[in-house]
């Protein structure tokens, strides 16, 4: 089995919230501010050195005001 961080699924979901926070015009920095957390953490998570949890998932939604449950309709849709 495939560890998590390096499954086609997880980075498409990275690269979905990458999406969606330069579509918004923010920067990592800004991201970090609104999430209480190191500029570092935001760019771990893109670059999945950093795996996140699902309570750090859902955090993440809320700060770029996505619904987390569109973000697991994006993975059950590969098959």
């Amino acid at each position: 089995m495939i560890k998590s961080i390096h499954s086609t699924q997880y980075q498409m979901l990275i690269s979905w919230l990458k999406d969606a926070r330069e579509t918004q015009g923010l920067t990592m920095r800004d991201l970090a501010k609104k999430l209480e957390v190191p500029h570092s953490f935001i760019g771990k998570v893109e670059q999945c050195e950093r795996r996140i949890d699902v309570i750090e998932y859902m955090a993440y939604c809320r700060a770029l005001e996505l619904s987390p449950v569109d973000g697991i309709n994006l993975l059950l849709n590969l098959k």
